[in-house]
């Protein structure tokens, strides 16, 4: 028997084996893109709540939410009272489906007429848009009505 008949079944088995290793490592890179982005999305929007950007928070809001819940002058005003002391994300968003992932965030929050401060829980769920490759927000900005 000739040496190279015993590698026959050897390289079928490499060529057989290679493509679901490469497809693997590509899905692989692909969640990796998307997590990148889910960071620096999640940092970008932490920001403008922590500097009070309310206009450039809602520039990640989800653009049906926005066009079903717009936010109001009465909602407007009261953010315009607020200052943000405190935002803490724990340990970050987690995965919640394919192209989803939920956040719970600490907000502290002071009334800048009445100096108090009081803590509000937002839970947040994004959405990944692959037309976009964008995370956006589905459950709008953090609710600081009085309860």
């Amino acid at each position: 028997m000739p040496a190279d008949a015993t590698m026959e079944p050897a390289m079928r088995r490499i060529a057989l084996l290679a493509p679901a290793l490469f497809v693997t490592l590509l899905s692989g890179c692909a969640s990796d893109v998307r997590n990148e982005a889910l960071t620096r999305t999640t940092n970008g929007y932490a920001s403008s709540v922590r500097w009070n950007d309310w206009e450039s928070a809602q520039s990640f809001l989800d653009k049906d939410y926005v066009v079903e819940h717009p936010l109001n002058s009465v909602e407007q005003g009261r953010l315009g009272q607020l200052r943000v002391t405190g935002y803490d994300d724990g340990a970050g968003p987690r995965a919640d489906g394919e192209d989803d992932a939920v956040q719970i965030v600490q907000i502290n929050v002071v009334n800048i007429n009445t100096q108090a401060e009081r803590t509000v829980i937002d839970r947040q769920r994004w959405h990944y848009d692959r037309e976009k490759k964008k995370w956006w927000l589905m459950t709008g900005l953090p609710d600081f009505s009085p309860k």
